[in-house]
């Protein structure tokens, strides 16, 4: 069992330590950012994608309301008055 753990993990290591291959075939499999892609540059300046840009800000949206959400419990929690 050990031996063949050992063989994996050297096959692992081999496959992920070979030379990146240029085959237009395996180009498509690569992100933006890594090719030579029209969509690189504008990666590069720091643009983002359509779905990347509604993606963030209903992140933002949602991370708002649950703050906001916390915050309020937490204040009623503390300032809560006693009778």
């Amino acid at each position: 069992m050990r031996v063949m753990a050992f063989i994996t993990l050297l096959c692992m290591g081999y496959e992920l330590s070979r030379p990146v291959s240029t085959n237009k075939a395996e180009k498509g499999l690569l992100l933006a950012a890594t090719s030579d892609e029209p969509g690189f540059q504008e990666y590069e300046r720091g643009g983002m994608q359509p779905w990347q840009k509604k993606a963030s800000e209903k992140a933002i949206e949602r991370y708002a309301a649950t703050q906001e959400k916390k915050w309020r419990r937490w204040n009623e929690a503390m300032f809560e008055r006693m009778s």
